[in-house]
């Protein structure tokens, strides 16, 4: 290999590895951010979740003033309970017409 070659393969070699690291060192960098930014997003969705439960033993409370407490906590219970059961609903539903048919052909050759 004469020198000059070997002079040029050097400096490619080492201007590659340079942005290498600059490349991962960004990337890096970037990760750590992304890290944060869902960590702090499941942070959130927790004290959302407290926050919801907090919220339901709040109206449980109010109710209590008018009925018993067993019965207030019943009634925010079954309410949860409903809306739970019409999000299921609404759900299926809308899965059920966004599903693609099954192309009859493509089914028989495949059996």
């Amino acid at each position: 290999m004469s020198t000059a070659t070997k002079l040029v393969t050097d400096k490619v070699n080492s201007i590659i590895g340079r942005e290498l690291g600059r490349a991962a060192a960004e990337l890096k960098r970037k990760l750590r951010a992304v890290g944060v930014g869902i960590a702090m997003l499941v942070v959130a969705a927790l004290l959302g979740v407290f926050g919801l439960g907090l919220g339901l033993a709040t109206i449980a409370a109010a109710l209590a003033t008018v009925f018993s407490t067993w019965l207030a906590l019943l009634i925010v219970t079954g309410g949860v309970f409903a809306l739970a059961g019409v999000l299921v609903l609404l759900g299926i539903r809308r899965i059920s017409k966004k599903t693609p048919p099954v192309d009859e052909q493509a089914s028989s050759s495949r059996s």
